[in-house]
């Protein structure tokens, strides 16, 4: 029960990012549609080679050590990622669609490599547990959705408002540590008992 609300939590993070790097980088960038595609297509290959990622080392080593350091390096790379992208517009500004969507990919591939290995790396540990792969991915998915839209709602209806851009990412950078030290903390209770 513990891990669903870990994902779910780490789900709306990632949730918060998406939107807010997504309007940084149209700001940056412009919002037609090769902007709009390369900045989705960057943000969805790096969750994709993520997964993959995620789904090997999971084979090698135990998976919640690994998705406990994980969270912190999203919210390390989080807070200061709206700095990172001014200065990269800054200095690519004016250029082509294809620079663009290269530019796009290498800000965002590394944390989105991250998100995107989460769910393995949980599925992985809670599979092992229940023996039951099925329902473990089918569980996890829908806490890490259910966060996200709940992320959603709540980056629409006050976080934004209330704390910014930047703030928010602040926050989702927060939750990101939080989890990461919540999960070793867990890990070492199970290891005690």
């Amino acid at each position: 029960m513990a891990l669903l609300v870990v994902f779910l939590l780490s789900g709306s993070a990632a949730l918060l990012y998406q939107t807010v790097w997504q309007r940084a980088l149209f700001a940056i960038y412009g919002l037609d549609t090769p902007s709009v595609a390369i900045v989705v297509t960057a943000f969805l290959l790096g969750l994709g080679i993520g997964s993959l990622l995620g789904g090997e080392l999971s084979k090698r080593w135990p998976p919640l050590p690994l998705f406990a350091s994980f969270e912190p390096g999203i919210g390390g790379f989080g807070f200061f990622s709206l700095d990172l992208f001014g200065a990269v517009g800054r200095a690519t500004l004016g250029a082509s669609h294809l620079a663009t969507g290269l530019f796009s990919l290498g800000l965002v591939v590394v944390p989105t490599t991250l998100m995107g290995a989460t769910l393995p790396l949980l599925v992985a540990d809670a599979s092992r547990r229940s023996g039951n792969v099925g329902r473990s991915v089918g569980v996890l998915y829908f806490a890490n959705t259910l966060g996200a839209s709940l992320a959603c709602f709540a980056a629409v209806a006050f976080l934004l408002g209330a704390l910014g851009m930047r703030g928010t990412t602040r926050a989702a950078a927060a939750l990101n540590v939080l989890l990461g030290l919540g999960v070793l903390a867990m890990r070492r209770r199970e290891a005690r008992a």
